[in-house]
């Protein structure tokens, strides 16, 4: 069996001792990817601003894996609210444009996302 690896991102790190992603072999799981900012590491205030940075930080964490967003099997979303959906599908349209190849998706309310988070994610990914 291969050997686990830990996927870190400077400037989108946890601030608990969790990595950004696992990789065993083929597969790579995150956990959660949010729209914070790496060059601060802070979460800006807005919907648009956080949902670019958490499309932009999806893709630094495959390509970190060794991969592309080609690789992504399946995204979950956390919406502090629902209505919140128009923006991701804004940045999912640009990020997959091909309707007879996108991942999986399912969006979840969220009410207990930090003060001033709107929205994260994870990730499902495998790499062939």
């Amino acid at each position: 069996m291969a050997k686990r690896q830990s996927i870190e991102i400077p400037g989108i790190k946890h601030s608990h001792p969790i990595p950004n992603a696992s990789r065993i072999g083929p597969f790579l799981a995150s956990g959660s990817i949010f729209g914070n900012d790496p060059a601060t590491g802070k979460i800006p205030p807005g919907i648009e601003a956080q949902c670019s940075l958490l499309f932009q930080n999806v893709r630094r964490i495959v390509e970190a894996a060794g991969g592309s967003t080609e690789n992504v099997l399946k995204i979950s979303f956390y919406v502090r609210d629902r209505s919140l959906r128009e923006q991701i599908n804004k940045e999912w349209l640009a990020m997959f444009p091909d309707e007879h190849s996108r991942p999986a998706r399912h969006t979840f309310q969220a009410q207990d996302l930090a003060e001033g988070t709107l929205i994260s994610c994870d990730i499902m990914a495998v790499f062939t």
